[in-house]
């Protein structure tokens, strides 16, 4: 078979175009990182890329909204820690009001430290985020939740919260009206109060003795005195009980279905004491508006003093203890957001390593198959020159 020259240089150059063309993407490779610069270089691999970059992408926009989250919360633990600490001084504030010695001028002065902290309590209910979103706003964020009205601070807010686009359903504020406007009142399943108190009595906060007992019904705690004993009797409900007539002993707890309260001191005739079940009303401003406004009244005696001091402390216990249960609440959503984040970031690396899988080059891999190309294209080179050379003048000219 004959073989033309002019084939053999079209061999030759087909061939040098190819090995050129394949060092060339090799090159390229090694330049990008990539194995898969173009969907046509690998189908199957650039399908898996790209599904990989969607996850990408996805768990990106879902961080963000976590973030915001992250944000949100972390101002609303810190706006409620302010607030425990201003209720821990306006509580330092009722103790020393409590102290026998002091006079209605003083008791005065206390009333005004208290406002003060009222209000500062009330700029951290209406804190906003810095961007305009109300901390404490619920569902309705937009606008400062809490407005001090002459009958008392009220929430403007919507219950609930407002949460993030994302599907980890985290929030982006705070229900304010759980967390500053239904504190329980009394010990937190009964109240107790003075009914009627003319004499020098006074009743302290209660505690539970036995849940099972507990019946949820009102109780009244009645005094008489005849021939100079003081005598008590238990009204349930309005209703007479067996505990009637019974001898009284000043700070001796009264037992009575389950719960226990003390009364202290002398107790005149007629006197009464309610024992009542809790509510879920008791709001902080209401609490520190009715302590000032007792510490303002003038001409109290001991046993009044004592009373609404005693009934004040009880009700900022349980108003912080509200707030602290918030707090306690925003902290397990930040150990959530945490959770989240830490899922988010572990999803994110996965499809960063399926992608690397699909398209990245094998360096070392790379660069070996890049050598042995180069070698063959200097071959291909030598072989095409030696090709060039078999001509009739060149022939002759040998």
């Amino acid at each position: 078979m004959r073989i033309s020259t002019a084939n053999g240089f079209n061999t030759a150059i087909d061939s040098l175009m190819e090995r050129q063309g394949s060092l060339g993407e090799t090159q390229m490779q090694m330049t990008t990182g990539k194995r898969v610069n173009r969907a046509s270089d690998d189908p199957a691999a650039a399908a898996r890329s790209e599904r990989a970059q969607a996850s990408q992408a996805r768990t990106v926009a879902t961080q963000r909204a976590v973030d915001a989250s992250d944000t949100a919360m972390t101002l609303t633990e810190g706006a409620l820690g302010d607030a425990d600490k201003l209720m821990q001084e306006a509580r330092e504030a009722l103790v020393a009001a409590g102290n026998a010695t002091y006079s209605d001028t003083e008791r005065a002065g206390v009333a005004d430290k208290l406002s003060g902290l009222r209000q500062q309590l009330l700029a951290v209910a209406n804190r906003s985020d810095g961007a305009g979103n109300y901390l404490f706003g619920g569902q309705s964020s937009t606008e400062a939740p809490f407005s001090d009205a002459p009958g008392g601070v009220q929430f403007q807010g919507s219950a609930g919260a407002s949460q993030s686009a994302s599907g980890n359903a985290l929030p982006l504020s705070l229900d304010g009206s759980s967390a500053w406007m239904t504190a329980r009142t009394g010990n937190g399943v009964f109240a107790t109060s003075a009914t009627t108190a003319t004499g020098s009595a006074w009743i302290d906060a209660g505690k539970v003795t036995n849940p099972a007992l507990l019946t949820g019904s009102t109780y009244s705690v009645q005094f008489s005195i005849s021939a100079g004993v003081t005598t008590y009797s238990v009204l349930k409900d309005g209703a007479a009980t067996a505990q009637t007539n019974l001898a009284f002993t000043p700070g001796q707890s009264i037992q009575v279905d389950g719960m226990s309260a003390a009364i202290s001191g002398a107790p005149a005739n007629g006197d009464a004491f309610g024992l009542t079940p809790a509510t879920s009303t008791l709001t902080v401003f209401d609490t520190l508006d009715k302590a000032i406004a007792a510490l303002k009244t003038p001409g109290r005696n001991g046993t009044q003093i004592q009373q609404s001091n005693a009934t004040a402390l009880t009700n900022v216990d349980s108003v912080m203890g509200q707030l602290s249960s918030a707090r306690s609440a925003v902290g397990a959503t930040m150990n959530r957001i945490d959770s989240v984040t830490d899922r988010l970031s572990a999803l994110k690396l996965s499809s960063k390593t399926e992608q690397s899988n699909a398209e990245d080059v094998d360096m070392t891999e790379a660069i070996s198959d890049f050598s042995n190309k180069q070698t063959g294209y200097d071959a291909a080179l030598k072989a095409y020159s030696m090709v060039q050379r078999l001509s009739l003048f060149n022939y002759l000219n040998g």
